[in-house]
């Protein structure tokens, strides 16, 4: 094992945090831009070595180092795959920082990354954006741009924004008082799936709590590098929910897994790091948080193949898998199959997608051939950036297969009579 070196200088993490990886090679099968490209620079043993390498100074930021860097999905895949606990997720995010620090992007590229982080983590802002596109789909235009351009294609049909409450109550007896992170694309795009998540959460015995002045859960922000800003929004969220909640529910896996490491983040902030740790440990994904629970049971059933897709913040970040997979097998009807590759990311991957659309559109045409191999119906994804991304795989792909959050189809299950996914009593 090699020594720090003496002349290094901290750049962007401890340098004994690289010595953790012994090079085995385990994570390269897990880690899709190597299965796709079959570089070494493109694998997270690869991308570790580039790294150590820029924080000990033995090379300079440039060009490439930059492109192998932003080429990572931050899928986290080769943490489930390794051996020896390499927490690769907080190198990559440390390096991104270092990285929008030393490295002049090309104009477009720079223009792109700064309009997702001015927007994107602000439903208002991205509201305001997409208020054409709302224009465009009442009057039946939508659907053709959908078909000709990339980006267009990856939203979902355009509803107006529900507005949520501050409380929903408990029906029945209270069983748990918890609180709810409403996100950034889920308000502008999923408020729908919002609502459901409300719904099924009051049905089971909980009071949820909505803050109006809670913030974006960082993620968007750490991952394009903003270090600063994603801290700043941990903080707002630790001052805009009670401390008397039981939990902290969340809907979507990005956020999940961003706001189950506050306490990592601010470990070093005198003024929060405390309560940080005390706020993580409450951090639940909702279908992690309904399978704990002696879930009431849904009165419908549902005809339908379902396969599931493993998000890949909830199963590799948070490490909920079987949660999920639990909750759809108590709906009556559901026939629950296994995609191959359940757990391989779709490519959607935050703002991937936006920043990255070649390789995204190459693991999401891999996704929709292993959802066509099933032979489903509908595929269930809990996280609102998967459910755009293989959405539009699937469109493209010319297949009418749904694809919707496993807490809708819970929902579906407790009010039978709604329209969609059919339903009987």
């Amino acid at each position: 094992m090699s020594a720090v070196p003496t002349s290094a200088v901290r750049r962007f993490v401890e340098y004994e945090k690289f010595l953790d990886c012994v090079h085995c090679g385990l994570c390269l099968s897990a880690c899709p831009t190597y299965r796709e490209l079959g570089t070494e620079m493109d694998s997270p043993r690869g991308r570790i070595y580039l790294m150590k390498a820029l924080e000990d100074g033995s090379v300079g930021m440039t060009a490439d180092i930059a492109r192998h860097l932003d080429l990572c999905l931050g899928c986290r895949a080769c943490e489930t795959a390794c051996p020896s606990g390499v927490r690769y997720g907080n190198l990559i995010e440390a390096a991104r920082s270092f990285v929008e620090e030393h490295h002049r992007r090309p104009l477009f590229d720079r223009w792109r990354r700064a309009l997702i982080t001015r927007v994107f983590p602000h439903p208002q802002r991205l509201r305001m954006a997409l208020r054409p596109l709302f224009v465009l789909e009442r009057v039946g235009i939508l659907g053709l741009l959908r078909r000709v351009a990339p980006v267009v294609g990856m939203l979902p049909q355009l509803e107006g924004p529900v507005p949520l409450p501050e409380v929903v109550v408990a029906h029945g007896t209270e069983r748990h008082r918890v609180g709810f992170l409403s996100g950034c694309v889920a308000q502008a795009l999923f408020s729908r799936i919002n609502s459901v998540t409300l719904r099924v959460l009051a049905q089971n015995g909980c009071t949820v709590v909505t803050p109006p002045a809670q913030a974006c859960c960082g993620a968007l922000y750490l991952h394009a590098g903003k270090r600063e800003e994603a801290l700043e929004c941990a903080r707002r969220n630790l001052e805009a929910f009670p401390a008397d909640l039981d939990a902290i529910i969340i809907n979507a896996a990005g956020c999940g897994a961003m706001m189950k490491e506050y306490g990592d983040l601010l470990a070093n902030d005198p003024a929060y790091a405390e309560r940080a740790q005390a706020f993580s440990a409450k951090v639940r994904d909702v279908t992690e948080f309904l399978a704990a629970l002696p879930l009431v049971a849904p009165g419908g059933a549902i005809r339908a193949r379902v396969a599931y897709h493993d998000a890949c913040h909830l199963a590799h970040a948070q490490g909920v898998r079987e949660a999920p997979r639990q909750l759809l097998r108590q709906i009556r009807g559901i026939e629950l199959v296994e995609l191959a590759d359940a757990d391989t990311c779709c490519g959607s991957a935050g703002s991937y997608n936006l920043t990255e659309p070649a390789m995204a559109r190459r693991l999401a045409e891999r996704k929709v051939a292993s959802i066509r191999a099933t032979g489903a119906t509908c595929v269930a994804a809990a996280n609102p950036g998967c459910i755009l991304q293989i959405q539009a795989g699937l469109r493209r792909a010319g297949l009418s297969t749904r694809v919707v959050h496993p807490i809708e189809l819970l929902d579906q299950a407790y009010r039978p009579t709604r329209a969609g996914i059919s339903a009987e009593d």
